[in-house]
Parts: structure tokens; sequence; C-alpha cells
């Protein structure tokens, strides 16, 4: 199926760019909206919206960041460290809107398990329900991004 040039524009711009050398796609080769809903479906598995998600993404982010790049207890299992690399990166869907290179690694203490997240994935996975593609850098699998922060 073809797809309609701003859903194919976008795509263009997800896959390696100035915005992102790797690209937000990685070696994923699906087009964007089969990982969308792929994505969407194991939301609904797991019983979680990407509200949820992304509010506790950002309180264990605010947590991190008082920490100045050591580790801090945010709360009885999760652990988390935030550095930052000086700039912005803009949201590569076509709307205003530029995220700090913030990015964080949460670990849970009791399954030893630990996830790494960009401000911006935490707005990609709440306005476009976008964990990114297989293989890039900061793709976040749902069902191992719940079973960390939850």
């Amino acid at each position: 199926m073809k797809q309609p040039p701003d859903i194919q524009k976008l795509e263009e711009t997800l896959n390696a760019s100035k915005i992102s050398a790797g690209g937000f796609m990685g070696s994923d080769r699906r087009p964007l909206q089969e990982i969308l809903e792929a994505d969407a479906s194991e939301l609904v598995r797991l019983g979680h919206t990407t509200s949820g998600i992304a509010d506790r993404m950002r309180h264990i982010m605010a947590s991190a960041e008082r920490g100045l790049g050591s580790w801090v207890q945010v709360d009885d299992t999760i652990q988390a460290s935030a550095t930052d690399t000086r700039g912005v990166l803009p949201c590569p869907w076509p709307h205003p809107g530029t995220y700090l290179k913030t990015a964080v690694v949460a670990r849970n203490t009791r399954t030893g398990k630990t996830i790494r997240w960009s401000a911006l994935s935490i707005h990609l996975i709440e306005e476009h329900g976008f964990f990114e593609g297989q293989g890039s850098a900061f793709r976040l699998e749902p069902d191992i991004l719940v079973d960390v922060i939850f």
C-alpha cells in the first residue's frame, strides 16, 4: 500500500537524518503505522497507557536530575541516574518542540533490569505513541519499560 505523502515524509525524517544520526527507526523495516499499532497493542496487553508511562518516566527523570549524575533512590525499587549533554533535539513530527539532551538510566533493584531513555523519548511516547523502531539507540520495548519502571 502506498503511504500518504505526509507519512512518507515523516518516515524519511525518522530514518537517519541530521536530527538523529542513527535514526529513530533503527534497523526496523516495518512501516511506521505498523510499529505504532504493534506497540499500542502491547500496551493494551500490559494494561498501561502512554500517558501513565510518560508520567512515571518524568517522575523518575526529575528525581534522577537532582542527583547530578549520581545514582538516586527514586522509591523502594527504582534507582536512577541522569546525564545531560548540552543542546536540544527537536521532535521529528511536524510540530514545534525541542527537548534537552538529557538521558536517564533507571534500574529496578527488585529485578536488576535497567533501561535508558531521553527527554525526547517521553514526548515521543506520550504524544505520538512511538517507542522508536527496533534497533534504534533509544528503542524502548514497552514490556521491558513497564517491567523496569513499575
